[in-house]
């Protein structure tokens, strides 16, 4: 059950910083990592698709929620001393792990969760486990966007602070290289260069306009969205198709990418006409046409379109590939299949001003505070007054607890 203590929780995950002994020219946050992650888990897996693997998206989902939990709660051990832990000291790393689990305990009420939570952290630390499909592809993904940030910083750093890292990191990614797309990124093909554009929006601010602590990119907060539409997906009461919680995940962590190539117009401009929304999403819509979609491959073009079209709706694909908006009850009732490619937008949505209200309260709490962040937690709590429940979730619920 997604609550306050587990949401703030998750929202760690911003203020998180990653290679924090070596120079940055920019802030380089766990949340981002997760979020490019989970970008290239995507691009890789749909590669895999192509091959005619099938995967267990499900599992690549959850262990990015999963990994993020333990990264949280082991950001103060740097991963090379992790990696010596298990390798050197395998009863100590299970000890280790035992104290991840203890943390989320009271978090995780969701029992079922819980158990998913525990079953990921002891298969994956059990190094004598078989490395399945999906394990090397999110390993693969980890290891590149690491790779990716070390280009980020390797510029401003004098060689001798780098050491081995890049010999490390290239020997690492070696293991991985029999995965099509990963191939395709490490010689910079039409997937890298789609790759570097969605990289924008890990340098784009939310809330540009006003300081605020913790500072959050586009990329990062997409992520947040992302888990957050998991949970509430879990937490709706629906027994949703495997093709709806992918549908759910995927379009609540793309539901940004056209201000890649447009940049975040904040809410505030957006609605300053009544015309101005429907032309702001008619402009995004036709750069996203000539500047995204020659970058992205054929066989999942049409997919991240469609999780960018509507995307806050609730909405299934008809029998002439229309998209057609649909109440919460037809999609539990007649439409949680796959061949409708069912997505609950208004959770995507939710999980949007989620995000948006603990950007804003957070950052009042630590006492940077300005008008645009009182008004924007304000008009978002206003927003959902007298509203019910949406696609079975009780946001007004959610807000309530900031209220103590």
């Amino acid at each position: 059950m997604l609550n306050k203590a587990l949401a703030l929780k998750i929202f760690e995950g911003f203020s998180i910083e990653r290679w924090n002994d070596l120079i940055r020219p920019c802030d380089l946050i766990e949340m981002d990592k997760s979020a490019e992650k989970m970008v290239l888990v995507y691009i890789i897996g749909k590669f895999e698709e192509q091959a005619g693997k099938t995967l267990d998206w499900e599992w690549l989902i959850y262990a990015s929620f999963f990994e993020l939990l333990r990264k949280i709660a082991l950001c103060d051990i740097k991963a090379p001393v992790q990696r010596m832990i298990r390798h050197q000291y395998p009863e100590e790393y299970h000890k280790l792990n035992q104290w991840v689990l203890e943390q989320y305990q009271e978090l995780l009420s969701d029992r079922d969760l819980y158990e998913k939570f525990s079953d990921y952290i002891e298969y994956t630390a059990d190094s004598s486990k078989p490395e399945t499909l999906e394990m090397r592809i999110f390993r693969a993904a980890h290891k590149f966007s690491t790779m990716r940030e070390f280009e980020m910083i390797a510029p401003v750093n004098e060689s001798m602070r780098l050491g081995d890292i890049e010999l490390e990191l290239n020997q690492d990614i070696g293991e991985y290289l029999d995965l099509k797309g990963l191939q395709q990124l490490v010689t910079k093909q039409k997937c890298y260069k789609f790759l570097l554009v969605i990289e924008k929006l890990r340098f784009q601010t939310r809330w540009n306009q006003t300081p605020r602590v913790p500072r959050t990119s586009v990329l990062g907060h997409s992520f947040f969205v992302a888990v957050t539409t998991l949970l509430l997906s879990r937490q709706s009461g629906a027994a949703m198709c495997p093709k709806r919680i992918f549908n759910n995940y995927f379009s609540a962590l793309f539901h940004d990418l056209p201000e890649a190539v447009t940049r975040d117009i904040i809410s505030p401009v957006k609605q300053a006409t009544s015309g101005l929304p429907s032309i702001v999403k008619d402009i995004e819509d036709k750069i996203v046409s000539n500047e995204l979609l020659p970058l992205m491959e054929d066989f999942y073009t049409d997919e991240l379109l469609y999780f960018t079209s509507d995307e806050f709706e609730n909405r299934i694909r008809g029998k002439n590939n229309e998209i057609i908006h649909v109440p919460f009850e037809d999609l539990n009732a007649r439409y949680n299949n796959e061949e409708f490619l069912p997505v609950d937008g208004k959770l995507v949505r939710c999980a949007d001003h989620i995000a948006a209200f603990l950007e804003a309260d957070s950052s009042i709490n630590y006492g940077i505070t300005s008008t645009h962040l009182r008004d924007g937690r304000t008009n978002l709590v206003k927003n959902y007054s007298g509203k019910g429940l949406i696609n079975g979730f009780d946001i007004n619920a959610f807000f309530r607890e900031f209220e103590a």
